[in-house]
């Protein structure tokens, strides 16, 4: 199967639901989450894309559980949705780049997700090998589509902006043929906006098809509660001092009568969705639900005829996953169809709306509520009423940020960074490809044992944790 003959764009929805929180590091105990229950209650939301990784724990193996429960077989064939995994990220400090484990876990990807192809596969964090590394690794993915046909896409993902740019560029130069996708996180939110000012450009130049925004809280920075703390502590690189100017902001959020991490959630994913519309994808904003009227024609189950800016956003537990759904129906009630004469391109709040900071709309006059009661207004002159003031707040908290916190970036890797694989990798890296295959392949059931920290490894789900419950 050579590469697809239709972009990636033409199809992915615009929201992506992630599952790194499925994992040691956001969760003190993955298996206790209602995994099952949370991908179910997002199909029959709409939802329709799911972002994974080896390197989220068990997370793979507990998404791949719940797409093989008879609810989502019967109801939901496979090519309905799409998967989007990743390779290449061991552990923290460990990486292998290699064609031969590049090509173990691909398989594993598939016998995890119950699968037979993969949408998307990404090169993990990227940042953290050579470039020479990296382009071994696209490679090979690239042979598998062409030759084995499991998977469809191949893409990069990772943190810096300027290291991810580059790998497209020089991916391009050498090959001849553009990345399908790549994937930033944590650099489009009220904080960071370096992938719209110094990554957008650079990969539209480099034929970039779809570029998500992925992480649009910050991997949690951005919450009332502070950064998430999982069985692995505090695993976040954000420095001191921003989190101090977090708080801060987080302070003076609750004083308008909001919440930092709903204002966070709907800035990100509403201004992607137009800021990052010359990457992003054509399919619809939530697919329709099995009741709905045949007859009944939604922005929200059409599109809007052009493409959208695409987010993966993780959750947890039933009240993220609600509370996510919530704002992005209300987002998607102010969207328009593309040439409907009725329609005012208004993609930037009108000036009437952008109120300067110290006349930012007081709580009373606009409450932090995410759909609109009564019927006072209809849903999209409410959506657009509360894309203003989402707007103003974000002014506001980019002038309390300062010029050394907004758009700051962590360094990734940090520059003491080693890579330090294990010994059965560095052997099968000395090996012959085929024959490291064929030996890893061999033991794909060998380590069973959960490490202690975010590792890509080979586990068993325990039993009764998190039993599948048809919704």
């Amino acid at each position: 199967m050579p590469r697809p003959s239709t972009p990636l764009s033409a199809a992915l929805p615009p929201l992506v639901m992630g599952t790194a929180t499925f994992n040691n590091q956001y969760n003190h105990d993955p298996f206790a989450l209602p995994t099952t229950e949370l991908v179910q209650r997002a199909f029959t939301s709409g939802i329709r894309a799911f972002d994974t990784s080896p390197y989220y724990g068990p997370a793979e193996e507990l998404l791949g559980r719940a797409l093989a429960t008879d609810y989502v077989r019967t109801h939901h064939p496979r090519s309905s949705y799409h998967i989007l995994t990743k390779v290449g990220r061991i552990a923290s400090s460990s990486f292998d780049y290699s064609p031969a484990w590049v090509r173990q876990s691909v398989r594993r990807s598939l016998q995890r997700l119950h699968t037979d192809y993969l949408d998307v596969v990404y090169c993990h964090d990227v940042e953290f090998v050579s470039r020479q590394e990296a382009l071994a690794a696209i490679r090979e993915l690239r042979r598998i589509r062409d030759t084995e046909g499991t998977i469809k896409y191949v893409g990069i993902s990772g943190f810096p902006i300027d290291v991810l740019a580059e790998i497209a560029e020089q991916v391009l130069r050498e090959t001849g043929e553009p990345l399908d996708i790549v994937q930033s996180y944590a650099n489009y939110t009220l904080q960071n906006t370096r992938l719209l000012s110094r990554g957008l450009p650079r990969f539209v130049a480099a034929g970039v098809d779809v570029v998500t925004n992925a992480s649009p809280l910050g991997m949690g920075l951005l919450r009332r509660q502070g950064v998430p703390i999982g069985s692995m502590g505090d695993f976040h690189p954000a420095p001191d001092g921003l989190r101090n100017k977090i708080r801060e902001v987080s302070e003076w959020v609750d004083g308008q009568g909001e919440r930092l991490e709903v204002v966070a959630i709907r800035y990100s994913l509403e201004s992607w969705l137009r800021e990052g519309k010359e990457v992003g994808a054509l399919g619809a904003p939530l697919a329709k639900a099995e009741d709905a009227d045949p007859g009944f024609i939604s922005v929200a189950s059409m599109g809007t005829g052009e493409r959208l800016g695409v987010s993966v956003m993780g959750v947890s537990n039933f009240g993220e996953l609600d509370e996510t759904l919530r704002v992005w129906h209300s987002i998607v009630d102010g969207l328009e169809i593309k040439d409907d004469d009725d329609d005012v391109n208004d993609d930037e709040p009108k000036s009437s709306e952008l109120q300067p900071p110290s006349a930012v709309p007081s709580a009373a006059q606009a409450p932090a509520i995410l759909t609109p009661s009564e019927g006072i207004i209809t849903d999209r002159a409410w959506s657009k009423d509360r894309r203003g003031r989402i707007s103003s707040l974000a002014q506001h908290i980019r002038t309390i940020l300062g010029p050394e916190w907004a758009d700051y970036a962590w360094e990734s890797p940090s520059p003491d960074f080693v890579n330090s694989l294990p010994a059965e990798h560095l052997a099968a890296r000395d090996q012959d490809a085929a024959a490291a295959a064929a030996a890893s392949a061999a033991n794909d059931e060998s380590m069973i044992t959960p490490p202690l920290e975010a590792v890509d490894a080979d586990r068993k789900i325990p039993t009764g944790a998190a039993p599948d419950v048809a919704l």
